[in-house]
């Protein structure tokens, strides 16, 4: 498995994914959101895996944009707005390849292991 966690350096559902990974010692590669965001390709194949652009933003937040993009109709324009301000993204985006979870998903995971073996 090559697994990659986009997080928050504060985010308690961040460390609870991390925690999981390392008590199965898989090897992940942590990237702090908020200070490198994910190249392009990362963000498309995410969209992707994940089932669009709606499914990735914390809708929770308490941020002027995100109440912007309740509004917006277009979603190439909240793709746009949302790889721009990596902040409102919900995490952890967690991949696996081609595959991809937004938030703390264990049995998503779990699954991905036993394909694995």
């Amino acid at each position: 498995m090559n697994i990659q966690i986009f997080g928050k350096s504060k985010c308690f559902d961040t460390k609870k994914a991390e925690r999981y990974f390392k008590e199965r010692r898989i090897k992940v590669q942590n990237i702090d959101l908020l200070r490198y965001g994910m190249s392009g390709g990362e963000f498309d194949s995410v969209l992707r895996a994940v089932g669009g652009v709606d499914k990735l933003i914390d809708w929770d937040k308490r941020a002027p944009e995100i109440d912007l993009m309740r509004y917006m109709d277009d979603p190439a324009a909240k793709e746009d707005k949302l790889f721009d301000h990596p902040e409102l993204m919900k995490t952890p985006v967690v991949r696996n390849g081609r595959r991809a979870t937004v938030g703390y998903c264990p049995e998503v995971w779990k699954q991905w292991e036993e394909e694995e073996k």
